[in-house]
């Protein structure tokens, strides 16, 4: 009989909330459990299509992971950083620019976050295959496994695969149009990844403007981020300021990227979001996140799903010819290996900065 002790590892205590008066985005609130019957998503996709056409983002509740759950895995999110030496992680951080994606580790100091200053990233992450068991793992996760196979089945499936249909709906697509496209055994690169966010010198922070992480759009379809308390995820609102994105209990913010938007012909656009440094009550503390990053099949070919009566109404967006889309292998790889990499040029907006990947501009905003 298996045995019913989890392995042990440091437990995660959270710091407290800001105390701070922020200006925070006005974030519509979806309840995930009512995407289980018909009636319940009719009256869920109308939400989650306002939400995602006005901000990009949104929370969802009652996603069937309880607090006990999502605090475990809090835990676990902290080995990979914390028990694991800098030998073996050396052993297995991938070549992004070679591979095309995040598998292991990606060490801090990679990304350029400033490129006049010279100013580099402080971010350590732990990428996780969808299928844990795709590649090897440090000595210290292993032993976790079973736990992050469950939590990625649960991205997979209880959150991201509801997402999906929910915006087929509102495209009055058949349902599973969308889900068809991000398959569990197929593959590709969706994954788990923990990020820890490493505090920073006083003149690094005075240099970049108090910027970690450079306003971007995600490469994928979805990303699924567990809300965490301290402060620093800010999104680019619909009147163009930068607004924080408040933390809720056991809570998840979900946000579109650029996969959705060849998808949806520009319906659906990717979110403009970015890191700050946080609160100044919160800035003792290491931020911890976990994450889904979901992504379609590699073989999957980038095209707007142009049989929606709804995009036919509203117009569809080509970011290139449809027999020039990329597949999402070749997005995914162009997009990866240029990231925080390749020198960029000033876009003709102000503060936006660009870069040109299989034909296509990618905008990034300072």
């Amino acid at each position: 009989m298996p045995s019913l002790t989890l392995p042990e590892c440091p437990h995660y205590i959270p710091p407290p909330e800001t105390k701070e008066d922020l200006e925070f985005a006005d974030l519509p609130i979806i309840d995930l459990s009512k995407a289980h019957t018909p009636e319940g998503r009719a009256e869920l996709y109308p939400q989650l299509r306002d939400a995602l056409r006005t901000h990009g983002f949104l929370y969802a509740i009652n996603h069937g992971y309880t607090q006990g759950q999502r605090d475990r895995i809090f835990d676990i999110a902290g080995v990979p950083f914390d028990n694991v030496s800098p030998d073996e992680k050396k052993m297995h951080t991938a070549d992004v620019e070679k591979v095309g994606y995040y598998a292991g580790y990606k060490p801090r100091q990679f990304w350029k976050v400033d490129t006049e200053n010279q100013i580099l990233d402080q971010i350590e992450h732990y990428a996780i295959n969808l299928n844990v068991t795709k590649r090897p793992h440090p000595t210290a996760v292993r032993p976790f496994l079973p736990e992050l196979d469950d939590f990625a089945r649960h991205n997979h499936f209880n959150i991201l695969h509801p997402i999906l249909r929910l915006i087929a709906l509102s495209l009055e697509l058949p349902e599973e149009t969308l889900v068809e496209k991000h398959n569990f055994d197929r593959t590709g690169e969706t994954s788990v990844r923990f990020m820890k966010y490493y505090r920073r010198s006083n003149d690094e922070e005075k240099k970049s403007k108090n910027v970690w992480l450079k306003g971007h759009t995600d490469i994928g379809s979805i990303t699924i981020l567990w809300s965490q308390p301290i402060g620093g995820l800010q999104i680019m609102a619909p009147d163009g300021k930068w607004k924080w994105v408040r933390h809720i209990d056991n809570g998840l913010v979900i946000n579109t990227g650029d996969m959705m938007t060849f998808f949806t012909g520009g319906y659906y656009k990717p979110t403009i979001h970015r890191v700050i440094q946080p609160p100044s009550d919160q800035r003792a503390y290491d931020r911890l996140g976990a994450y889904y990053f979901a992504m379609p099949d590699n073989d999957i070919r980038l095209l707007p799903c142009a049989e929606s009566p709804v995009l036919k109404r509203a117009g569809i967006e080509r970011q290139c010819l449809d027999d020039d889309s990329p597949s999402c292998e070749t997005w995914r790889k162009g997009r990866t290996t240029s990231y925080g990499r390749t020198g960029l040029k000033k876009g003709v907006e102000r503060g936006v900065e660009e870069e040109v990947i299989e034909g296509i501009v990618v905008k990034h905003y300072n």
